[in-house]
């Protein structure tokens, strides 16, 4: 819908979409109440895509329900956006199937897709329209009009922060804002389930922010969030379960809590001695908790199987030794390491 021959045409019908005078049936609305059930809002059952010799995406699953944050993680290539794309139903996978509240999902112009918006990592915004007219003629094509679409724009608007720059032509808006913008227009039709393949792409951190805050109040509104992501500080902070994708597989799917519980190490004491002349890291080995101790950049870091127990045992034992140290600081490894350890290189390398 982004194409040159709607260029000329788009502005003069504005209105006349708005007002129906395309539209042939009302659009069906889903309350959040009517869809949060026992069933997941969302389930993917071995997803599986292919592009000649390439396999994109192999044996993709995974399932959402109502409230939930899903981060689709992996390096650029991984198969996340396909994998996103199928779920939308934009293209029908090479086998498995999408199921959407329980009700299979039947190609592009099947009517549960009703309950799932899309934000692409592709801004769909027309640059010579304002951003009123853009959610006019977005909603049009829902066959939302009249009070309903008008009531749909001050909501989506509102909850973007972009209501005073209404009538302002998207053209003249910033990167972030117009990210801001791409997600108001997935919000039209009130969905269930928001799909967002890497809205944050190339944003300042303050629409960053921004936007985290937006879908933070979409999940408190009972909505299902499915985020794809290669920054993993936005899966730590976003993300209910985190469903990891390297080379189109999946490699973990778990909580953070349970991804780091795959790791040799779930923490690690820093210990800047007073005196690290002459310290052998090796004998804390013996201790129990402790899987690993070396001295890094005057450091001394120890790393444990679990903190609770083994920080008291590690600094009794370098107070017991005549260890003094002056700063202590713990620290969990972050989903970096995990890949790191899944995949045997880092994520950006990847």
């Amino acid at each position: 819908m982004c194409g040159t021959p709607f260029k000329n045409i788009l502005p003069e019908r504005i209105q006349r979409f708005a007002s129906g005078a395309f539209s042939k049936n009302t659009t069906k609305q889903y309350s959040n109440a009517a869809v949060i059930n026992s069933l997941a809002m969302l389930e993917v059952k071995a997803l599986k895509k292919r592009y000649g010799k390439v396999v994109a995406v192999d044996d993709v699953s995974l399932r959402a329900g109502a409230s939930e944050t899903i981060g689709l993680l992996g390096p650029n290539g991984a198969g996340k956006t396909t994998t996103v794309s199928m779920i939308a139903g934009l293209f029908p996978p090479d086998s498995g199937e999408v199921l959407i509240d329980g009700s299979p999902l039947r190609g592009d112009t099947d009517p549960v897709k009703r309950k799932i918006g899309l934000v692409p990592q592709n801004i769909a915004l027309y640059d010579e329209l304002t951003a009123l007219d853009n959610l006019i003629f977005l909603g049009a094509l829902y066959e939302l009009h009249g009070a309903t679409i008008k009531r749909a724009i001050a909501e989506a608007l509102d909850l973007v922060g972009l209501s005073d720059r209404a009538k302002d032509k998207v053209g003249t808006f910033s990167g972030g804002m117009k990210r801001r913008l791409n997600l108001a227009a997935a919000l039209l039709h009130d969905p269930q389930i928001l799909l967002l393949d890497e809205p944050t792409v190339g944003v300042d951190p303050q629409s960053r922010n921004a936007i985290f805050d937006n879908l933070e109040t979409l999940k408190k509104r009972g909505k299902t969030l499915v985020y794809t992501t290669h920054y993993m500080e936005e899966a730590e902070r976003l993300c209910d379960r985190i469903v990891i994708i390297d080379h189109g597989k999946v490699i973990a799917n778990d909580t953070l809590h349970g991804l780091h519980r795959m790791l040799p190490v779930s923490n690690v004491l820093a210990v800047e001695l007073e005196k690290m002349d002459g310290f052998q890291p090796e004998r804390l080995r013996a201790l129990p908790e402790v899987v690993s101790a070396e001295v890094k950049d005057g450091v001394l870091r120890i790393g444990l199987h679990e903190l609770t127990r083994g920080a008291p045992i590690v600094l009794t034992w370098l107070s017991e030794n005549g260890c003094a140290y002056q700063h202590v600081v713990s620290e969990r490894p972050d989903l970096e390491t995990v890949f790191l350890t899944l995949t045997g290189r880092s994520l950006r390398d990847a």
